[in-house]
């Protein structure tokens, strides 16, 4: 739109340029007006000239260059007919974008060990990591193994686990979870899929968080956020998490599976939301096929951004160092004012 309001400007310079020749060569009286008439023929190719050139000039030909300050027209929506091909170079291209956006993407669970992590994965249900990570040190302290989670008076664990709702349900879960690892598995956490998926309030999701982090096997983890995002980009329309996974895994390289999984959930949390996405804010504005579903004027998406994006602490008390170094703040504790939107 905005090359024809360019060409529509350059046609009305053109065509006043030719008025005001035509009316400087009528008067054809002195010699002394000569003179004249070569300024006027002169000026007007020169403005043309200007505004063939330099098409910047008019204000309302600047195209934005960063994402945050992209109109609505700069979003390229795919075709409906994009080949297979063109959507592994778009789909590939967004997670590079995202990777650069957040380099210090991570798992936004607290834990030191794989019993640690898979017991606040299982906990992460139904509520968020802040929560979970903020009444997970009790529970860590007092039942630091499986055999001692195992052994352990449900009441208690109950009264521990209370903040992260559904606490009688998650309870039965993590202590039939710890009696399975010491019966089955002599207390360890195991690292094969086919085995994680058989303990209680494990699915494939749980599994794959606990392979990509604590046994560095790559996993693509399925949860609200990432398949909110996917069916937004338009990777696949699949509903179905296992037809989710399978779909979006055949677009990357299987060792790209992992940190894909952390920049598009992290992407979730901070930018694209699922009520109001901060479209305005959003650094791949112009390969997202929903631009425009939120708010696209920069000013006011900048008002929706989460976490360290806002200028807002994180969801983990104890984050990694890069994130720190990258300007992420801390969780409070449990009973601290959280800060946060």
């Amino acid at each position: 739109m905005v090359v024809r309001r360019d060409s529509a400007v350059g046609e009305q310079v053109t065509a006043g340029t030719n008025k005001t020749t035509k009316a400087a060569k009528a008067p054809e009286v002195a010699p002394v007006k000569k003179a004249a008439r070569k300024t006027v023929k002169k000026a007007p190719q020169k403005a043309t000239t200007a505004v063939k050139k330099n098409p910047s000039a008019n204000p309302e030909a600047k195209a934005p260059k960063s994402a945050v300050e992209a109109p609505k027209s700069v979003a390229a929506k795919p075709p409906k007919n994009e080949s297979h091909t063109a959507l592994v170079r778009r789909a590939r291209r967004i997670n590079r974008e995202l990777a650069e956006v957040y380099p210090y993407a991570h798992p936004e669970l607290d834990f030191e060990n794989s019993f640690q992590l898979i017991l606040a994965t299982v906990l992460s249900a139904q509520t968020t990591d802040l929560r979970v990570n903020q009444t997970t040190p009790a529970l860590f302290a007092k039942y630091p193994t499986p055999e001692d989670l195992a052994a352990a008076n449900p009441e208690e664990v109950e009264e521990i686990l209370r903040p992260t709702g559904f606490f009688r349900a998650k309870t039965r879960a993590v202590i039939g979870l710890s009696k399975a690892l010491v019966e089955e598995f002599g207390g360890e956490v195991p690292g094969r899929l086919e085995d994680l998926v058989k303990l209680p309030g494990v699915g494939r999701k749980t599994a794959f968080v606990v392979l990509g982090n604590a046994f560095g096997r790559p996993g693509i983890t399925v949860d609200t956020h990432f398949q909110r995002l996917v069916r937004r980009w338009q990777w696949t329309d699949e509903k179905d998490p296992d037809k989710i996974e399978a779909a979006v895994g055949a677009l990357f390289p299987k060792s790209e599976w992992t940190m894909l999984s952390h920049h598009v959930i992290f992407h979730g949390r901070r930018i694209c939301h699922a009520r109001k996405p901060a479209c305005g804010a959003c650094p791949i504005a112009p390969l997202c096929p929903a631009y425009g579903e939120g708010e696209t004027d920069p000013e006011k998406a900048k008002k929706l951004l989460k976490y360290e994006k806002g200028g807002f602490p994180g969801q983990r008390l104890n984050p990694p160092q890069a994130y720190l170094d990258a300007g992420g703040i801390p969780a409070p504790p449990l009973g601290a004012p959280q800060g946060t939107p």
